[in-house]
């Protein structure tokens, strides 16, 4: 009779340690990007394009090298400060910059004690000069690590010159 005791008190035991676990599991993609959609009469972007922006110790980083045929791109988002700040350098004259500045706020997103911090944001607005870049306008302000969403559609003066 006292096995049955001791049995039962280890099975109990057993059961509490497998609910005392997490079945949450951490998202495989997060990583936070703001997606762009070429959009207008020509939905392709010829190219080439460079895109680079300056990291918060003050060195810059090239999201996109040289790319080109592009209809869609995704640019990261930094997790401090309220505004990102993108350089699109076409590279048939170096000399023709346009600068794209994206306002947002930051938001902690909370998975599970065991997963990276992650922040999410909302776009408040954007700014662009208009060397090449016709216009650029906000889709959907929600940013999270769904790579499905598209952030703003882009239209280009000429993309194909």
């Amino acid at each position: 009779m006292r096995w049955h005791h001791q049995y039962m008190l280890i099975v109990m035991g057993c059961m509490l340690l497998i609910t005392a676990c997490t079945s949450i599991d951490c998202p495989l993609n997060n990583h936070v990007y703001t997606y762009y959609q070429v959009a207008g009469e020509e939905t392709l972007f010829a190219g080439p394009l460079t895109i680079s922006t300056n990291r918060s110790d003050g060195s810059d980083s090239i999201c996109i090298n040289q790319d080109t045929y592009i209809s869609k791109f995704g640019l990261p988002i930094s997790y401090q400060g309220t505004f990102d700040t993108f350089y699109f350098v076409y590279d048939i004259d170096e000399s023709i910059v346009d600068t794209v500045v994206v306002e947002k706020t930051d938001q902690p997103h909370f998975e599970s004690i065991e997963c990276n911090p992650i922040f999410f944001h909302t776009i408040k607005g954007i700014e662009y000069t208009k060397n090449m870049i016709d216009s650029i306008t906000i889709k959907d302000a929600q940013v999270t690590y769904d790579t499905t969403k598209v952030h703003f559609n882009i239209y280009f003066k000429n993309s194909n010159y």
